[in-house]
């Protein structure tokens, strides 16, 4: 491998990040070692060529546009160099092959980077390499993001060093009001770029091989990023890259695709063809960030020291320690943390490092899977309570177990929502209920609107397996049907009208121990998701009262929890009158 001029580069990032040599976060660390695992792979072959033709292309063609150095020498017109973790992703991107083919092994990629980390140029320059580099297949290339003048950034790149180069009379350029493309025909092949704004109701029948999406934390719809994906079925050696920095909506599509390629770094689910590029700050152990530390802003950062200025970024931290409207884009937009919309009353971020606090008290292993976590749970033998929070026709409903072991709450959520209007809905409000599905969270009704049935078998499923269930709430104006097939079924109804003086004691108690970390509910993501949704308003008294933040939102899963809350401390409260009274 000597013979190539970046390989010695490449390895040395990826052997110093796995060892430790350099500042990393522990899903880049991962990223490296996927990396070094998949050249003694068998399955691949890893061929840099293509990969030095990319490299060379941009850094022997492509100049800076604007910017400075550090030292303030400015850079425009200057050879644009690209760092090593530039060259280390060209190198995952177009160097590994499956074996005996010349069929590229990634066909998706995430890059998920802060701001002014060299990266929607990067994304012109690649798109430029790449479409030389597949010109015999007649390449075709999107740039996209959610605005078009983020788009016309990438694309004013490209221009800008193709008239530098003094080639534009070998290429059409367009670049109007009406569209913004650059096109050429080679003798042994074609050239096509153009950037467009993400909007899914005007792209329904482009074809290309190669799409950049940019800045995908704003995307409101998955429409917006799969269209183009979808537009690529003609081709084999297709590439479709997610460029992004986080943003604030952890119910968004991007957050959800950052969750899903998390999991496909540790392990827990197996993706070969994406390729997966994130750098953030790492929590500490009581999962707290240290975002005044700049071994914190090294590690989230990868042009640390280039184009992130030390002593500038060190400057926002403190700024942002002492001024906490700062706080949230600094940790959004330089440390790449994603942060809770302002109008969400909890932190989910808080939630989480419960979910996992408690896992570790209870000695649950994270590894295992769902059903051997509940499996242990049951056998802790203590009463749960139920609460149950039902559609009126056709949309999310939700069930939960809600009990209380050695001071550490326990909620076990289950939902349902009908298969005939899942896709409809998953799409124009953003709901992953397929996701929620094959993780084991949530159930399709085979009916138009949900079966209730499937609600009170759940429950009768949960007691047969040892589940001890005391009681369950419900406000029986929203189901009779249910209400009578859950007594039928054995099970202790409590009639539970929705008044939020009644809920807030709940709320507070979920709100307590997840601020505690003694609160676990199996980092259940339907759970996450209508928590990020919860709308609260201060009464007086210390009453709360709360709704969902937009119509669209959901928080069915997080409600039913609240029930079964009440349920348990009205019971307890019972109790205990009972025995001073026996006293």
């Amino acid at each position: 491998m000597n013979k190539f001029k970046n390989f010695d580069i490449v390895m040395k990032y990826a052997n110093d990040i796995v060892s430790g040599r350099k500042v990393a976060c522990k899903n880049q660390i991962l990223c490296c070692k996927r990396f070094l695992k998949d050249l003694e792979n068998p399955e691949y072959e890893f061929n840099p060529k293509n990969a030095e033709f990319v490299i060379g292309i941009i850094e022997k063609t492509f100049c800076h546009q604007q910017g400075e150095k550090l030292d303030g020498t400015p850079l425009r017109g200057t050879p644009f160099l690209l760092e090593p973790f530039h060259k280390f992703i060209v190198y995952n991107l177009v160097g590994f092959y499956h074996k005996g083919t010349d069929i590229v092994r990634f066909h998706e990629a995430l890059i998920y980077i802060p701001r002014k980390n060299i990266k929607t140029s990067f994304a012109g320059a690649l798109a430029y390499a790449l479409g030389l580099l597949y010109r015999k297949s007649g390449s075709k290339i999107y740039i996209t993001a959610a605005a078009l003048a983020q788009t016309l950034e990438s694309f004013n790149f490209i221009k800008y060093n193709i008239v530098r180069m003094g080639e534009e009379d070998s290429f059409r350029i367009i670049d109007n009001n009406n569209e913004h493309s650059i096109s050429t025909e080679f003798e042994d092949g074609l050239f096509f770029v153009r950037a467009l704004a993400a909007n899914p109701d005007a792209q329904d029948s482009f074809n290309c091989n190669i799409a950049i999406a940019d800045e995908i934390h704003a995307f409101k719809k998955p429409k917006q990023y799969n269209l183009f994906k979808e537009a690529m079925k003609a081709y084999t050696n297709k590439l479709m890259i997610g460029i992004t920095t986080a943003g604030d909506d952890m119910n968004s599509f991007c957050y959800h695709r950052l969750t899903y390629c998390k999991k496909v770094l540790n392990g827990t689910v197996k993706d070969e063809q994406y390729f997966i590029f994130i750098c953030e700050a790492d929590p500490d152990e009581s999962g707290d960030i240290d975002y005044t530390n700049p071994i914190v802003h090294e590690m989230a950062n990868p042009a640390y020291g280039v184009s992130i200025r030390p002593n500038e970024i060190l400057n926002d931290s403190l700024q942002a320690q002492n001024d906490p409207q700062q706080r949230k884009d600094f940790y959004a937009k330089s440390l790449n943390v994603y942060t809770s919309a302002l109008k969400a009353y909890f932190d989910l971020y808080e939630f989480q490092v419960s979910n996992h606090e408690a896992e570790k008290a209870l000695g649950i292993d994270p590894l295992w899977p769902l059903q051997k976590k509940i499996e242990f749970v049951r056998k802790l033998l203590i009463s749960f309570y139920g609460g149950s929070d039902l559609s009126k026709l056709h949309d999310l409903t939700a069930g939960s177990l809600y009990g209380s072991y050695k001071d550490i709450d326990i909620i076990l959520p289950h939902c349902w929502f009908p298969i005939v209007a899942a896709h409809r809905k998953a799409d124009e409000d953003n709901i992953p209920l397929f996701g929620w599905k094959d993780d084991g969270w949530l159930t399709m009704s085979n009916y138009p609107t949900v079966n209730h049935a499937e609600i009170i078998n759940w429950y009768k499923d949960l007691k047969k397996q040892g589940f001890k269930i005391k009681q369950i709430g419900h406000d029986r104006k929203f189901c009779r049907e249910y209400f009578i097939g859950m007594q039928a079924a054995g099970f202790k109804i409590v009639d539970q009208p929705q008044y939020f003086y009644k809920k807030s004691e709940g709320f507070r108690r979920i709100e307590k121990k997840a601020k505690n970390k003694q609160l676990y509910y199996f980092g259940a993501e339907p759970f996450e998701y209508c928590v990020q949704n919860v709308l609260a308003i201060e009464k007086t008294d210390d009453m709360i009262q709360y709704e969902k933040v937009e119509e669209k939102s959901r928080i069915d899963v997080f409600d039913a929890a609240v029930f079964a809350c009440v349920r348990m401390l009205e019971d307890l409260e019972r109790s205990q009158n009972a025995k001073g009274w026996l006293d």
